[in-house]
C-alpha cells in the first residue's frame, strides 16, 4: 500500500510542480500557463470541465490555453508500472476526449488499448521469462543427480542472469510500447491544434 500511495504523491507533485512552473514563467505566454494549470488541476481530480473552460477564453487566447491544457495532458499518458499510473493515464485521456471528442476518438481508444496491453504482455514476458529459468534449473538439478520433489521451490529470481534478462526484456518493450505512445500522443496534439 505504501508504494501505492508514493506512486500516487509522485503523480500529484509531478502536476503541482508543472503548475508552479507555469506560475513562476514570467517570460511565457499566460495563457498557454492558464491551460497547463487548468489540466493539473484537473488531473488533481478537481470537478472541471475542460471544455466548457476553454470556451470561456476569448477567440485569441484559446489556441493558447489549448496547448497547455493539451501539453499537460498528453505528458500525464505513459506506460504504466502500477494501477495509479494506468488510472491516471486513463483520466488524461479522458480530458483529452472532452476537448475534442469526436476528433480524436479513435486515437484515444488505441492508447486505451495500448495501455492496457503493456500490462498484460509485461506479465506475460516475465512469466515466460520464470518458465526458461525455472526449466534450465530443474535440467541443471536432474543433470546433477538431484531428484525434484513436490516440497521443493524453485525461484527463478534466484537465477544470476534473472535480473539481468528481466532488464533487458522490459527495456526493449518499453522501448516499443513508448514509440506507439508517442506516435499516437503526436496525432492527438495536431488533431487537438488544428480544432484549436
Amino acid at each position: 500500500m505504501a508504494e501505492i500511495r508514493s506512486t500516487m504523491d509522485m503523480v500529484m507533485e509531478r502536476a503541482a510542480k508543472m503548475a508552479a512552473e507555469a506560475k513562476d514563467d514570467t517570460g511565457g505566454e499566460e495563457s498557454q500557463h492558464q491551460g497547463m494549470r487548468l489540466a493539473a488541476d484537473y488531473l488533481q481530480g478537481a470537478d472541471i470541465d475542460l471544455s466548457a473552460r476553454l470556451h470561456e477564453y476569448g477567440p485569441a487566447e484559446q489556441p493558447a490555453v489549448l496547448q497547455g491544457i493539451a501539453d499537460t495532458l498528453l505528458r500525464n499518458i505513459v506506460l504504466p508500472r502500477d494501477e495509479i499510473l494506468l488510472e491516471n493515464s486513463l483520466k488524461a485521456l479522458a480530458g483529452v476526449a472532452e476537448l475534442a471528442p469526436g476528433d480524436v476518438s479513435s486515437i484515444s481508444q488505441e492508447l486505451q488499448q495500448i495501455l492496457s496491453q503493456y500490462s498484460q504482455h509485461k506479465e506475460q514476458m516475465q512469466q515466460q521469462l520464470d518458465d526458461a529459468i525455472r526449466s534450465q534449473l530443474e535440467q541443471k538439478l536432474a543433470q546433477q543427480g538431484t531428484q525434484l520433489t513436490d516440497d521443493m521451490n524453485i525461484n527463478p529470481a534466484m537465477h544470476p542472469q534473472y535480473q539481468e534478462e528481466l532488464e533487458k526484456m522490459l527495456s526493449n518493450l518499453n522501448g516499443q510500447y513508448n514509440e506507439a505512445l508517442d506516435q499516437r500522443k503526436l496525432q492527438i496534439k495536431q488533431r487537438l491544434t488544428a480544432t484549436g
